[in-house]
């Protein structure tokens, strides 16, 4: 017995979660990398960016490498001027904070619109980067360096 097409799941349907109802009107991820955690609230509106209740992007980070890392989901799926983004960050520095947001949104975004959950995956955006700093040892100087060794 053959099954039809219409009968056969697509991979895209399968891989691709059910869409998530928005709490309060927004789209919730969080995000986190090395120390940095970041709470990202997506909601309808024209493209603006407000993190932690004042700063702009632009204020907030300093590099310009940063600011296009934290929303580089929503200028792959081309969502930039559809939705603002609220975030709440703190910890780490100025590049963990951009992962942490970089995740948030990809998170948020997966939920606000499933079809794009395939290209943010393939991109790797919704990977948690998992390295953290690794801890000082007693004994030596660093996590891997050791003091200085004096034969004489």
């Amino acid at each position: 017995m053959t099954e039809t097409p219409e009968t056969t799941p697509t991979p895209a349907a399968v891989e691709a979660p059910a869409p998530a109802k928005p709490i309060h009107g927004a789209h919730w991820g969080t995000g986190r990398r090395k120390a940095a955690v970041a709470r990202v609230r997506l909601k309808p509106g024209n493209g603006q960016v407000i993190i932690n209740k004042k700063r702009s992007l632009e204020e907030h980070f300093g590099r310009e490498q940063d600011q296009i890392h934290s929303i580089s989901p929503l200028r792959l799926t081309g969502t930039r001027q559809k939705y603002d983004l609220l975030v709440n960050v703190s910890g780490g520095g100025q590049a963990g904070q951009a992962g942490a947001i970089r995740l948030g949104v990809a998170r948020a975004l997966a939920k606000a619109e499933p079809q794009h959950y395939q290209a943010l995956k393939d991109a790797g955006y919704l990977t948690r980067d998992a390295r953290e700093v690794e801890r000082k040892k007693p004994g030596q100087a660093g996590a891997r360096r050791s003091y200085q060794y004096s034969k004489r």
